[in-house]
């Protein structure tokens, strides 16, 4: 297709057969109301029951699917689905029929403000095992990250499209798209969106997806804060402990000036411990700092380029 779009919707679905079909009746209705050129991609992410050929039965031009050959996981169906977008406007939502596809308007109205625009399940109709723990990982999130929305794990979420062929995605990294967009330097909003309670299938997600995701925002947070400087964390831990070792051989100076035996001390052995690991840090910042600088190091987004403008006149 070489027509640019108005909107494209990414859909990563994984065993949901009983739900894209009604999904896509939805999605129909909003998108001829709307008036806008659209396309609609799912991306199966391997499911294994009739999902795939569901979706192959769906005859119209504007739905476009891709299959991985096994389940590869949301971020990656994601980061699938971004690439094949041609939309200026992109919105993502889930395949379980959770989201309304009636608040994409909303979506569009929001995103003349913003870069991006999350969704919020203020009145999320999940059980009680997964509401609590998600309101804490929200709350930690929005402390460490400096977001301030109110539900990170949400999938309906509306971006402009150089906010998805900006944004990296992999492992598990889809929760925290909202701080790596605002990492970029692009703005971000919340709407509150309309939630329903699954009628077929069942969740992929189990209480597992929450050590999973703490240990994710303790890797994105640091590539935000050191991935041009290693030195600077890892150097940073070993002065500290060279520092304490210094500390505690002042002590033991102090000791032996008065005379008093300190080679079978422990305290001796804790210094001389202690001072190698600051040099290991020191010297694994400094390898670091080699890697990082050895490799290109342009991660950055242009917004405007005089050279451009000149040489297209």
């Amino acid at each position: 297709m070489s027509d640019k779009l108005d909107l494209s919707i990414v859909i990563p679905v994984f065993n949901e057969g009983e739900n894209v079909g009604e999904l896509y009746n939805q999605l129909n209705v909003v998108l001829s109301r709307l008036g806008k050129t659209s396309e609609i991609i799912f991306v199966d992410d391997g499911s294994i029951d009739d999902t795939l050929k569901k979706l192959k039965a769906i005859k119209d031009n504007r739905v476009k699917i891709v299959g991985f050959q096994r389940n590869y996981g949301k971020a990656a169906a994601l980061s699938c689905g971004f690439k094949k977008s041609q939309g200026d406007f992109v919105i993502t939502m889930d395949g379980d029929l959770q989201d309304d596809p009636k608040e994409i308007p909303r979506f569009f109205e929001k995103l003349e403000e913003y870069d991006m625009v999350s969704g919020w399940k203020s009145k999320r109709q999940d059980p009680i095992s997964k509401t609590i723990p998600s309101k804490f990982f929200n709350a930690l999130t929005r402390c460490i990250t400096g977001v301030k929305i109110h539900d990170f794990n949400c999938g309906f979420k509306g971006y402009r499209n150089y906010v998805v062929k900006n944004v990296r995605l992999y492992g598990e990294f889809h929760r925290y798209i909202p701080a790596l967009a605002h990492w970029r330097g692009y703005t971000v909003g919340e709407i509150e969106v309309e939630h329903h309670p699954r009628v077929h299938g069942k969740s992929k997600y189990g209480v597992e997806r929450l050590f999973k995701g703490f240990l994710d925002l303790i890797t994105v947070t640091f590539l935000n804060l050191y991935k041009k400087r290693p030195l600077h964390i890892f150097g940073g831990i070993g002065l500290l402990l060279i520092f304490s070792a210094v500390i505690i051989n002042l002590h033991l100076v102090s000791l032996w000036l008065r005379g008093i035996r300190i080679g079978d001390r422990p305290l001796l052995m804790l210094s001389i411990l202690i001072t190698v690991l600051g040099a290991q840090f020191i010297s694994l910042g400094l390898i670091g700092e080699l890697i990082t600088n050895s490799r290109n190091n342009d991660d950055y987004i242009i917004k405007y380029d005089s050279y451009e403008l000149e040489n297209s006149m």
